[in-house]
């Protein structure tokens, strides 16, 4: 492992803020850190105590390894912009890190930790980068996180994982948006809530198998039955929609959408709610 390794830690909410501390307890990472619309409480809260740097904005930073993003998935087109000015494409690695580690930010700057994470990571097929140079990047990373002292597994087909993820949210993330129910109370609502539900699903699984990745037609029955073994739970995508936020559409429904008007699949029912959470999305967004 180099003895500096330069990273960017973008967006420092409940996940950033949480993989700041991890990365930061390696004395082998230079941390620059992006906080924006909690700029000015982490400036209070955090810079006091922390000779790591804390900016505004990718442009006040140089080049770095690794960009870390730990945003909420929306305007991604936006985002990459903004990174551009500490990305070089023979050096910078791009970590995506934006699912939930049982952190919660209680308010702007501070963020509660509730439970044990165990994050899993793997690599991203990269036609214009050496399959030994890929593998020695994710093996640096993993270093960082190890010496973290933070739980995580390295996947051989990350892939796999990240689309049986997609299913998951595709119906639990939009169905509990567009009801304002949580999951116990959709599934018991109807005789067709269920079937509805596994449809859904299984519209995701075809176009995942039209993009290469085989996943099982017993996947929706499994999620079924997990979601049902469980108390009512609401979703991110529902927080964010009662409290008049942008929702992530575009990350969780959008891209399964367009691959599979890429692939020619046909999926009635993820293009319809993709269509009523588009509309519901701009509304949000002009309110703001």
């Amino acid at each position: 492992m180099p003895d500096q390794i330069d990273v960017l830690l973008y967006g420092l909410g409940a996940i950033g803020s949480f993989y700041a501390f991890i990365l930061s307890r390696s004395h082998h990472v230079r941390l620059t850190v992006v906080a924006r619309s909690n700029y000015e409480a982490v400036n209070a809260n955090y810079l006091p105590h922390s000779n790591k740097p804390v900016v505004r904005s990718p442009s006040e930073a140089s080049t770095v390894d690794y960009v870390v993003c730990a945003h909420k998935a929306i305007d991604q087109e936006d985002v990459a912009v903004q990174l551009k000015p500490v990305v070089d494409q023979s050096r910078t690695t791009i970590v995506i890190i934006q699912n939930g580690v049982g952190a919660t930010q209680i308010s702007p700057g501070i963020v509660k930790h509730t439970k044990s994470e165990d994050m899993q990571i793997g690599l991203f097929p990269n036609r214009q980068v050496e399959g030994v140079t890929d593998q020695r990047r994710l093996d640096t990373f993993a270093g960082l996180l190890r010496n973290g002292e933070t739980r995580f597994q390295i996947l051989e087909d990350i892939q796999k994982k990240r689309w049986e993820k997609v299913v998951w949210n595709v119906a639990w993330n939009s169905i509990t948006a567009l009801t304002m129910v949580d999951t116990q109370t959709w599934l018991h609502s109807s005789d067709y809530a269920e079937p509805f539900t596994r449809e859904l699903m299984l519209e995701v699984i075809h176009i995942a198998r039209g993009c290469g990745v085989a996943l099982n037609n017993e996947l929706p029955d499994q999620f079924i039955g997990k979601i049902k073994a469980m108390p009512g739970i609401g979703s991110s995508m529902q927080t964010d929609c009662k409290n008049g936020r942008p929702m992530e559409i575009d990350v969780i429904l959008g891209f399964p959408v367009r691959k599979s008007r890429e692939l020619g699949i046909k999926a009635p029912y993820l293009e319809s709610l993709y269509v009523i959470l588009r509309a519901i999305d701009g509304r949000l967004r002009t309110a703001l």
